[in-house]
């Protein structure tokens, strides 16, 4: 049995094409840099997330200092906001790292910066750490929070607010 020349081409094009996508889905894990988001932050009650010991330390406006440029903030996702964010906004300095514990009270939730790669989701009885490291802005700049998974016919409006202020206007009580 003979295979004709267009056969022999199609088939190599066809073995190319499948090594490119196992070479993209390579670097897109390996080389990018993209990890998953471990369990680290553990668990809690979705009926009382406010009392675990995170909500209680850093749920607040301001980034709470944890060391030396180092901050943490606690948000509490629910249908449709974040608290803090919705309505007032999270206040972190820049060239910072913050640590963002962010948990659910009802359903499954998004948690989203735009303009970055900050990207988690926040389950109910879950707790969601990430960290977040903020550059240097000229002035204070907000970044905003969205919800990328529906949670309800109020998805659309569910968003908050990541104010980076400068150094020099910085004071966490604010």
């Amino acid at each position: 049995m003979e295979i004709h020349n267009y056969e022999k081409l199609w088939f190599g094009l066809s073995l190319l094409l499948i090594v490119a996508f196992i070479g993209t889905i390579t670097y897109g894990t390996v080389g990018a840099g993209v990890e998953m988001i471990s369990d680290d932050g553990g668990t809690v009650s979705p009926e009382n997330v406010t009392s675990s010991e995170e909500f209680e330390k850093y749920q607040q406006p301001n980034a709470t200092q944890t060391g030396d440029g180092e901050y943490a903030v606690a948000v509490q996702a629910l249908q449709f906001a974040y608290l803090p964010g919705t309505g007032q906004p999270i206040r972190v300095p820049e060239n910072s790292e913050v640590t963002f514990y962010i948990s659910s009270t009802d359903v499954t939730h998004g948690f989203s910066i735009a303009g970055t790669n900050v990207n988690t989701m926040v389950i109910p009885g879950q707790m969601s750490e990430i960290t977040v490291e903020f550059g240097e802005y000229d002035e204070p700049t907000d970044l905003g929070v969205i919800c990328h998974e529906f949670c309800g016919p109020g998805h659309e409006e569910m968003a908050g607010t990541i104010r980076v202020v400068p150094e020099d206007q910085w004071g966490g009580d604010q």
